[in-house]
Parts: structure tokens; sequence; C-alpha cells
């Protein structure tokens, strides 16, 4: 049996297996919901309406069938790309049309994208116009929808090209060990980003003005004070022109950090509760898991390109995923497309180790937080937070294992009480 099938069996079967296991996530998160949303859970009786439970139980359940149509529908756009020889197809017609070459295999890369961006697009739709207007979420009107859309392609484009004809380059002159310095220029444009959008990439999508509420201003300048934390300001986004979901972070680098809060956060808490919450941010500072998540992050694209180093150069890395290598023309383009392809079917499988990190990350700021302010306020904000954004209090244990960030409502507040 040759390399090439037994990496096209390994493909399919790695495919297929990761695919029934999201559906049966899929189902019991359904399921489980479903059979919890007659009553509020005793926890939260005294805090939650019936309600607002049962909108949160409704809402998660329609996100999550409208998941699987989507997680079939890619599932078949990946077999398509690969097994099924569409990639293999669009590379050939533009060897034909440009030759081989840098243009010929930016192109492949550009096409590729515009390819698969309109193919999603109908999802794209849906779920903003449908799926989030019907709860209540969407506050998108259509033409800025398009101007968002506009905006993110050419920026794209902008950003995108110049980095990927960097790797191309590096791919074809840079020898055997390209990949150690394809990442050092991928590690380098990342770090680029983090400092360039708050104030560059940030505002042309949103709206951003400092906050004037001279209480709230006070005490939050005070805590981070406190926390022996520094930004650069404290604005307010405009996320209400967009979403009526709520939130707050912290953005940049170095002296570029800065603080933002969605307006629709501050229309639902008090400064007590906008405190706490963003004592949770300054917490996962405080824990440097920002410093240990962009470690983490250049290990594994380390790992990642020594791994394309390697089989960008094996023949049955393209045979096995159904593409001809170019025998007169550079392989680079569909080395990076096919990488792409191939390491999230595999990498699902190890999914709920990063979620579960992070989790662990999300109860070391939340207790940190409490240690700077209070824990009644946060657990007060978190609730509101919680019912305003129509988070199902109910969650599958196994669905939470594989997909969540952050620990559910019950366990958090569980903690909370305990530490408290």
């Amino acid at each position: 049996m040759s390399y090439s099938l037994i990496f096209t069996i390994a493909f399919a079967i790695a495919l297929v297996a990761g695919l029934l296991v999201k559906f049966w996530l899929a189902s019991r998160q359904v399921r489980h919901v479903a059979q919890h949303r007659g009553a509020v859970p005793a926890a939260f009786a005294q805090t939650i309406t019936l309600t607002a439970h049962q909108k949160a139980a409704d809402y998660t359940i329609a996100k999550a069938r409208f998941g699987l149509i989507e997680l079939a529908w890619s599932a078949a756009l990946l077999l398509a790309w690969t097994l099924l020889g569409g990639l293999d197809v669009l590379n050939k017609l533009l060897l034909t049309w440009l030759g081989g070459g840098m243009v010929q295999q930016l192109v492949l890369l550009g096409a590729f994208a515009l390819i698969g961006g309109l193919l999603e697009l109908p999802f794209t739709l849906w779920q903003t116009f449908r799926l989030e207007e019907r709860f209540g979420f969407n506050k998108m009107t259509w033409k800025l929808w398009l101007a968002d859309t506009l905006k993110s392609t050419a920026l794209g484009a902008i950003i995108g090209l110049p980095i990927a004809a960097l790797i191309l380059w590096l791919m074809g002159a840079a020898g055997q060990l390209w990949w150690l310095w394809a990442w050092g220029a991928w590690m380098g444009f990342n770090l680029l980003l983090m400092l360039i959008y708050p104030t560059f990439i940030a505002p042309l999508f949103n709206k951003f003005k400092p906050l004037d509420d001279p209480t709230l201003k006070a005490r939050v300048t005070a805590l981070m004070k406190r926390c022996g934390f520094a930004a650069k300001g404290l604005f307010v986004m405009d996320g209400s022109t967009r979403s009526a979901h709520a939130n707050a972070y912290f953005t940049g680098f170095g002296a570029s950090k800065r603080v933002v809060f969605y307006d629709t956060l501050l229309r639902q808490l008090n400064a007590r509760e906008v405190e706490a919450v963003l004592a949770h941010e300054l917490g996962h500072f405080k824990h440097r898991h920002i410093v240990k998540r962009l470690i983490a992050m250049f290990a594994l694209s380390l790992a990642g390109f020594a791994l394309l180093g390697w089989v960008s150069t094996q023949v049955w890395f393209y045979t096995g995923l159904g593409v001809q290598p170019n025998m007169s023309a550079p392989n680079s383009a569909l080395a990076l497309l096919l990488f792409m392809l191939a390491v999230p079917v595999f990498g699902f499988f190890v999914a709920p180790l990063p979620a579960r990190l992070s989790r662990k990350h999300e109860f070391e700021a939340d207790a940190y937080a409490i240690a700077q302010t209070s824990g009644a306020d946060l657990s007060a904000a978190l609730l509101k937070l919680y019912q305003d954004n129509a988070s199902t209090l109910t969650p599958d244990p196994l669905f939470v294992s594989f997909y969540y960030s952050h620990p559910p409502a019950s366990e958090r507040l569980a903690r909370m009480t305990a530490a408290a």
C-alpha cells in the first residue's frame, strides 16, 4: 500500500470520525438544553426569569441546529476541495492561464479565499439576518454589512497578500530551513498586527470615544493603579450598531494597550459591576495568561511550520489529498492550502485540551477579580451578561468540555460562592 493511499485513508477516517463526533456532541447539546428548558435551575431561580431562561434555551438550540447544517456543508466543501479534486482543477486552470510563478501562486491563494467566502456567504447572511435577528441581537443593516464586507476584503488583500508573498518567496529561496525563516516572519507579522490593530484597523469598523463617565472612569483608573496595570486609554465602542451582545476587552500590545467597553455593556451594568468585569480581565494579565497564550502560539506555529516544511517535500501529501503536484512550477501555494485544510481535521481531537486550559484561566481570573473587587458585583455582572446574551444555564457537560472556552455559569458562580 502506497503512502499516498495510506494518507488518503487516514484523512478520510479522521474527517468522518470528526464529523460524527461533532454531530453527536451537537445533538447532545440540543437534547440536554431542551430537557431543562421548562424550569430555571434552582441556583438561579431568584435572579433569572423563566422567560429569559427559555429564550436562552431556544437561542442555544437554534444555533446548534444551524451549526449542524453548516457543519455538513463545510465537510462537503472540504471533500470537494481535496479528495474530489477541486483544488487540483483550480490550480491547473491557473497554471494554464498564468503559467508557473509567484503571480500564479498568489492568484491561487486569492481565488481559493474568494470562492470559499462566496460558498460560505449564505450561512453568514442567514446567521446575521435571520438567526440573530429572530432573537433580537442583530442591529446591523444591509448597508453596514456590505460596507464591513468590502472593508474586510480590501484589508485582507492589503495585509494578507504581502505576507503571503513573503512566505512563498522564503519557501522557494531560503533553502531547507525556509520554514524557520517563515515562522519568524509570521510571528513578526502577528506582533505587528497586535501593535497597530487598536489605532489603525479597529477604527475602520467601529467608532471609539474616550470614556466620559467620571464616576466609572475614577473607579476603573483606581482599579488599574491598584493592580499595577497601565493602558493608553479607556474607550467606549459603538458595539450596538452591529449587535446587542455586550463585552469588554483589552487590545493592543506593549505601550499601545487600551481598555475598550462596548456601549451595550455600559448600559446593562452599573459602575461596580463594570469594575468587577474589568478586574476579571486584569486577572488574565496578572496571571500572565496573555503571555502564556502567546508563547503557546509561538510554539505551536513553530511546530506547524516545521511540519509544513517536511510534508511540502512529500509527493504523497499532495496526491493523498487529491492534488497532483506541479512538475515544472513551484508547489508552495498548494502546500499552504492543503496544510490549512488538513490540519484542522486531525487537530479537532485535541480540542478539549486548550478548551480546558482556557476554562482554568477563567477561574483564575475570577478569583483575582473577587480579591480586588466584590464577588457579589462580579456574580451580578455575569448573571446580567449571561441573560442579556441569552447564554444557556444548562449546557451539556460533554459539549462544554469540547467547545467552551469559558466555564458555564453554574460552575463559575459555585466557585465564587465557595471563595466568598
